[in-house]
């Protein structure tokens, strides 16, 4: 099987279990339901996800084990989105090709769409571990908790917007993008592994593996913010530098950041080598996210 027919399998069990994991409600709750299925069902790359099933396979587990974990994952990374586009944040007009989600529902729904996901998410990794009365889960849900918060994704924004407008040194910026990109892609990576019983060992290559995947995650994203189109990404490109934010570009060139990327890429790979053929998907997923063109 191909790289993309293995995706494929993966994005039909993740679209799948997104259309349903939001309830069926009534009354008041429709309108929230509504916000938020806008947001989480518009698409994307569904790369965290993606991750979590990949590992599961790597290490040889059923994929259901942890498909709730990176749905909720994914969950969480719809509703920082939402606020992130927010006039408060980024102050962004399209998303995934389509209008923000405030600019539909209005910034209040739209802020109580991000909390509903981000609550939900919470509910369903816990409801998850404590049906199967799984310790690892419960550990994997702590995984979780710790990279979507203020000492992960949330810290990264932080450091964000403390730092637009100014120059900073190499290390904030690696740090900032350690957090804010690159800790919700650790997070499916590690609590996969976590459920899936991964040793001392494999763990810290996937840890390692991902952590590096979250750096040139970024540094793409900073390259296709000058050379990525409307078309392609589905939102405006130069949104970066308009604000006068730092990013690996502005930092050291773009020559210079697309040989940053070509190494990082090739650094998270060398984490892979213990896993050998299985660790195929995996290796191939790094090496599509340096062409990625959105």
């Amino acid at each position: 099987m191909n790289f993309k027919e293995k995706n494929d399998i993966y994005v039909n069990i993740i679209e799948e279990r997104l259309h349903n994991i939001i309830p069926e409600v009534n009354g008041y709750c429709l309108d929230i339901k509504e916000a938020m299925s806008y947001s989480l069902l518009a698409g994307g790359k569904r790369l965290r996800p993606l991750l979590a099933l990949a590992v599961a396979d790597l290490l040889d587990k059923p994929l259901q084990e942890v498909v709730n974990f990176g749905c909720a994952i994914e969950m969480i990374h719809t509703y920082s989105l939402i606020h992130d586009d927010l006039p408060a944040m980024d102050n962004d007009d399209f998303r995934r090709g389509k209008p923000t989600n405030h600019k539909v529902f209005g910034e209040a729904m739209a802020i109580l769409a991000g909390d509903g996901l981000l609550n939900m998410a919470y509910e369903i990794m816990i409801n998850d571990a404590v049906e199967s009365k799984s310790i690892e889960k419960m550990r994997a849900a702590g995984i979780v908790a710790k990279y979507a918060g203020a000492l992960g994704m949330v810290g990264g924004q932080v450091i964000d917007l403390q730092s637009e407008g100014k120059t900073i040194e190499s290390e904030r910026l690696k740090t900032m993008h350690k957090l804010k990109t690159g800790a919700l892609i650790k997070a499916p990576v590690e609590a996969a592994a976590v459920i899936c019983g991964a040793e001392k060992k494999e763990f810290e290559l996937l840890s390692g593996y991902a952590a590096n995947l979250g750096l040139a995650f970024q540094i793409k994203d900073d390259i296709l913010d000058i050379e990525g189109t409307v078309e392609n990404m589905g939102k405006n490109p130069g949104k970066d530098s308009s604000c006068n934010k730092s990013t690996y570009v502005t930092m050291y060139g773009i020559e210079e950041s697309k040989k940053l990327l070509e190494t990082v890429t090739q650094e998270g790979i060398s984490c892979l080598e213990a896993f050998g053929n299985k660790a195929q998907f995996l290796k191939e997923l790094a090496l599509s996210l340096v062409v990625r063109d959105r």
